[in-house]
Parts: C-alpha cells; structure tokens; sequence
C-alpha cells in the first residue's frame, strides 16, 4: 500500500497541475479578450466638424491592428442625400477601418485626438467587439441620423450601455448639468456667426429642456467627461488610462458661458431710435432701411414655417421666432417699396405692422412657463425695432 506521504505528494501534485491548467486558461483567455478604447475628436474648422467626433476602437490580439468603428461617415454625392437632408431624413452609416488610417486625417488638418482605454470585464469586451463587427456588416450599418438624439456619439454611448447591460445609462440619466440641445449648439456653433444664429433662429422649444448627462452625450467632449466619472459593472473606474494621440493645433473648443439679454435690448432701443428718428426726417431712407429688413425677417419666418410643417426637424417645430421673424413682414415690403419712393404706406400696411409687434408682445407672455422656449435676446432686440416701425410718426 501506498504511504500517506506518498498519497500528500500525489494530490499535492495534482491540485498544483490543476491550478497550472486554470492559470494558463486564464491567461490564455485574457490574451484573446479585446481591448476597448473610445477615441475622441476635438472639433474642426468645417461645420459639420464644429461639435467633434468620437470612434470605438477595438485591439484584438488577433487582429494585426486595432480597428476604428465610426458612426459617422456619409455620402454627399449618393442620390436624394440634399432632398433628405433638407427633409430630416439623412442616412449615416458605421465604417470599420484601422485605427492608424482613421488619425490620418485629423493628423492633416491638425485635430486634437485622446483616446480612454476602459476596464471592461472579458464577456462584455468581447460581446461589444462582436457586436460592432456585426453592425458593421453593409446590410446592418447605415441608420438614420438625428443631429441630437441619434448621431456619431449617441451611437458610441449606446453600443457602450448595451455591452455593460444598461449600468452606463443607470449611472448618467439621473445627473444633470443644466445643458440644453440649444446652449450645447449656439456654444459650439460660435466660432461661425452665421452657423450658432441659424441654430439659435431655427430651434424651437424642443431645444430648451434640460438635458441629462445621458442625453448630454450627444457631444462627443461631453461623453468623454462623463466616462471619466463612470464605474463599470464590477463597481472599478470605467477609464483604465487616457492617452494623448494627437495634439490639438486649433483653436480650443469654446467655453461655457451664459448667455444675456440686456445687451441685445440696449442694441434694439439705440436701434429703434434711430429708425423713428429716420421716420420724421429722412423717409427715403427708413424705405431702404426697412426693405431688407423685413425681407429678411420674412422670408427667415418662410424657412421656419417650412421646417415645422413640411420637415421632420423635430427641434424646429413649433418655434416661437416665428412671431418675431413673421413671415408677414413679407407683406410689408410694397410699403417699404413706397418709402423709398418718397410715397406714403396704406392703412392696410400700418395694420400688418401693428399685428407683428402684437406678436413680440405675445412672445414675451409665452417666456413666462417654465422651460419656455428661449428666445429672450431676439424678443429684447426686435420687439423695440418692430414697435418704432408699426406707428406713425409727424414728419420734420
């Protein structure tokens, strides 16, 4: 019979080789398990690069490189693009490249990139890595884009909050940093007068409900800042490491800042009082004052209409620049015609421009809910223009 000792030895050995075979399965394990980084771009100098851009990254041990999955490539030139994007439809789609091909271009044109490699536990790395192969797939991968609730980083967070089985989501939907659709797109579209004025113009009250930090996502620097805050499902830092791949040699993504009223209504009043001061002495020229300014006003009121009952831009229904911007100013323009002609304007023109201040005049009443639309800067410079212009006034 066998000693004990020679039995101690045997199972000694036993559990030792055991624990051999669980460490090299282990190992061999996580060295199958891909690394998951997001990677995420500081805004450009083109407009559609003005909110910036993020990409999931895959590093599969197996793969010769890391592969770049990004939400946000489009075709321009593919027929019906300029139709649908007019009319809300716009189809996007996830593009797979590696990762060094996808920092080429921004390397170019001299966008910042960072990358946050997150701590992921093996079964949902892998569930998001096979997921993203799939999406990525020509019969899964184009989706209709929405600038706000739908687009390049919403994509990116989602894909992130299904693989870690809702706990990204569980953890941002109760925070708030006060943000809005508008504050985020006037913000970020400042760089470009014309770009942030189109957003503040045609954006209706959709635009203005506080935002969750979920919901804040939609810009991809903000899903950067949130990840950094966010446990993963073991309860550890979700951002393992964040590492600087290229610099930043634009300039700096703009800052917050609150937005006031007072100048805009000290700029409406130095305005009206010079167009009543125009009205009594030099009439000719309220006419070719007046001209382009309610042409503007109205056809601006036309492309607001057009957005709210012929679109699907949800974030333009129903917007309340429409009583400032009124496309009746288009009425007015035979009586700016007269003006300028040295001719006085019909009863029927006066009425028209008394009707568009009544509707400044209402605009501001509709300030008063809670979580109104805000329009306080356009009814602070524009209702005073708009009043100096609906009266008579005795000529010098």
């Amino acid at each position: 019979m066998p000693s004990t000792s020679a039995c101690m030895r045997t199972h000694k050995g036993a559990f030792a080789l055991i624990a051999l075979l669980l460490w090299l399965f282990a190992t061999a394990a996580s060295a199958a398990t891909p690394r998951i980084g997001v990677m995420t771009m500081q805004p450009g100098e083109i407009f559609f690069e003005r909110f910036g851009h993020n990409a999931i990254v895959v590093d599969d041990p197996d793969a010769p490189a890391p592969l770049s999955y990004n939400f946000g490539f489009f075709d321009p030139g593919e027929p019906g693009f300029i139709g649908r994007f007019v009319q809300g439809d716009m189809r996007y789609l996830l593009a797979v490249l590696p990762m060094s091909e996808d920092l080429t271009y921004y390397r170019e044109v001299g966008r910042g990139v960072s990358i946050q490699w997150l701590d992921l536990p093996p079964a949902q790395a892998t569930a998001l890595a096979d997921a993203l192969a799939l999406n990525a797939r020509p019969e899964n991968a184009r989706y209709r884009y929405d600038y706000f609730t739908d687009n390049c980083s919403t994509r990116v967070r989602d894909a992130l909050d299904r693989a870690m089985g809702g706990a990204l989501r569980k953890q941002l939907a109760v925070r708030s940093a006060g943000d809005t659709f508008r504050s985020e797109s006037v913000r970020l579209a400042s760089p470009a007068s014309w770009m942030w004025l189109g957003f503040d113009i045609g954006l209706g009250p959709y635009a203005d409900r506080p935002l969750s930090r979920w919901e804040d996502a939609f810009v991809p620097m903000r899903l950067a800042a949130s990840l950094r805050e966010m446990k993963n499902s073991e309860g550890r830092p979700l951002v393992l490491a964040e590492t600087q791949l290229l610099p930043h040699r634009l300039p700096p993504e703009p800052p917050d800042a609150q937005r006031r009223w007072w100048p805009w209504l000290i700029a409406g009043l130095l305005l009206a009082i010079g167009l009543r001061w125009l009205m009594t002495h030099k009439p000719r020229v309220l006419g070719a004052v007046a001209l382009p300014l309610w042409s503007a006003c109205g056809a601006l009121g036309l492309v607001m209409a057009f957005l709210w009952c012929c679109t699907a831009h949800i974030a333009g229904w129903a917007n309340h620049n429409l009583l400032l911007f009124s496309p009746l100013c288009l009425l007015l323009l035979p009586g700016a015609w007269a003006l300028l002609r040295g001719r006085a304007t019909t009863r029927f023109h006066q009425w028209v421009r008394i009707a568009i201040v009544a509707g400044g005049v209402l605009a501001c009443f509709l300030q008063l809910p809670a979580g109104a639309q805000f329009q306080a800067p356009w009814i602070a410079l524009l209702l005073p223009i708009h009043a100096a212009l609906a009266f008579p006034a005795r000529r010098a």
